[in-house]
């Protein structure tokens, strides 16, 4: 239901309502024009108002299981068998991961989904293990709709804090969602009484092979040609979120070079909202949405998640950097340029100064332990490669807007507080956007040297389109968090290729 300035709220739920003959795509097929409240505490319907008829989209070409659909079928797609001689490179130790130079936990959470904790890279200088990340995860999905109507404008979903991302993770399939040589992870939910529920095949871990790790040709030497390229292998931890229609395939990607990358892909289905034109030609105000198909509106809405970064960087105590690039014009004739640019580096003292809205102008974001050096005097660090940034466009004073205010800012920074895990609040459903990263952060306490948390909202503006419907191939974004003088070098210098296999009947 949301909050849109009442005072008190009851436990109320609105009720969808959808058509399931002919098809399991339910979403593509909604009953519009019917509104219906129900009180969970009197587990009653309070509300029904039935106010318009409106056609349903049809079931016609909306089936999506492959044993339910009939030729032609798409591009033949050829098979692919893959092997590890020696088995996987990892080690799981009931949720602890050893892989490469890297070690990790994997928990589960009924609300958080995945946790990465207590992350650590081996430094083959220093011979020891360095920390890096005490605790990663998604602290919250906003997912506003941008339809102002009466059947849509409550559609403001909180995603993590109203449905649970763990709650809401699916059973992984092997060979599909995760490749034929990963390994599984089980975990445990609830069921409505407290009892606990078994959720086969929660998380899969698998080494990723075929990308380039480093490379370099030289023919610039007389009379040598010189090649070197080495083969990149990286781990990933995945889950699946299935929220009602929409499937978010939740990455932990782990790289021998120091990187940790965390990625979002989408697919599922689109939230149609039912309507009686057919063609584009037919629309004369404003649809909120694509015209994805005959009596089908896809309506535009949002993906914004925010993650929850507690960074140890070579210790507890660190220090949030920002670094802008700047134009400087040469005017004294010393040079045949006329600019150049350089860098300003300035440390967030306080959480307001922490605040930042990427794309305003280029910056680099790090974190940085100041109590530890390289060989050469530089603050040893970690710094975020942002997703491709995605603003807020409600309005500030628009109720959802107050409620998900912890997408007013791209990146947050804060102390570390226990209590200040959920960035919508601990309590989200009917919540009132007084307990959130928003309201927190007003107490503008000091981070500097201190152990800080670094919260970053990625984001998705989605304006669907009918490659979208009738089910989304996937829609994908991702960020990275890049050792930044944290090594000496190139930590993955003297990482070499893994040896080449010899396929039985294969030519070599």
């Amino acid at each position: 239901m949301g909050w849109f300035g009442e005072e008190k709220s009851r436990r109320t739920v609105r009720i969808d309502c959808f058509m399931k003959e002919n098809t399991v795509n339910i979403y593509v097929r909604p009953i519009s024009g019917i509104k219906i409240v129900v009180d969970l505490e009197l587990m009653k319907i309070v509300e029904y108002h039935d106010t318009d008829i409106v056609a349903v989209p049809t079931d016609k070409n909306t089936e999506y299981r492959a044993s339910h659909q009939s030729p032609p079928f798409g591009p033949k797609q050829h098979s692919l068998v893959s092997h590890q001689p020696k088995g996987p490179g990892f080690q799981i130790n009931g949720h602890s991961v050893s892989w490469a130079n890297w070690k990790f936990h994997i928990g589960f959470d009924v609300r958080a989904g995945v946790i990465i904790s207590l992350a650590s890279i081996y430094d083959l200088e220093k011979h020891k293990s360095r920390s890096v990340l005490y605790k990663g995860f998604i602290s919250e999905l906003f997912v506003p709709y941008q339809d102002p109507a009466d059947d849509f404008n409550y559609k403001t979903f909180f995603d993590a804090g109203e449905f649970g991302f763990g709650l809401s993770t699916v059973p992984l399939i092997p060979n599909r969602d995760c490749p034929s040589h990963a390994q599984f992870i089980d975990s445990y939910t609830h069921s409505a009484d407290g009892s606990p529920v078994l959720l086969k095949n929660a998380v899969c871990v698998f080494e990723q092979y075929g990308n380039i790790m480093w490379r370099h040709t030289e023919t610039g030497i007389p009379n040598e040609f010189i090649e070197e390229s080495r083969t990149e292998v990286n781990l990933i931890v995945r889950s699946v979120v299935t929220v009602g229609n929409y499937d978010n395939i939740v990455d932990w990607e782990f790289k021998t070079s120091g990187s940790i990358k965390p990625a979002i892909a989408l697919s599922g289905i689109l939230e149609i909202k039912g309507t009686n034109i057919k063609h584009k030609d037919e629309i004369k105000e404003d649809p909120h949405g694509t015209l994805v198909s005959a009596n089908s509106i896809g309506v535009y809405h949002d993906h914004f998640y925010i993650y929850y970064l507690d960074l140890d960087i070579d210790g507890t105590h660190n220090s949030f950097e920002k670094t802008s690039l700047k134009t400087v014009r040469i005017t004294d004739g010393s040079s045949k340029r006329k600019s150049y640019w350089t860098t300003e580096t300035q440390t967030a003292k306080t959480e307001s100064d922490a605040k930042i809205t990427i794309g305003l102008a280029p910056s680099e974001l790090t974190v940085v332990n100041t109590n530890k050096k390289t060989a050469v005097g530089n603050d040893v660090g970690y710094r975020l490669i942002p997703a491709i940034p995605a603003h807020p466009l409600l309005t500030e004073d628009d109720y959802p807007q107050i409620r998900g205010a912890f997408t007013n800012y791209n990146v947050w920074v804060t102390p570390y507080n226990r209590t200040e895990k959920w960035a919508g609040g601990l309590f989200v459903d009917h919540s009132h956007g007084d307990d959130t990263l928003a309201v927190w952060t007003k107490k503008n306490r000091d981070i500097v040297n201190k152990d800080i948390v670094m919260w970053h909202v990625v984001g998705i503006h989605h304006v669907p389109a009918q490659e979208d419907f009738p089910i989304m191939p996937l829609l994908s974004t991702a960020f990275e968090l890049r050792p930044t003088n944290f090594f000496e070098r190139n930590p993955v210098l003297k990482t070499l290729s893994p040896r080449d296999v010899q396929w039985p009947g294969c030519p070599k």
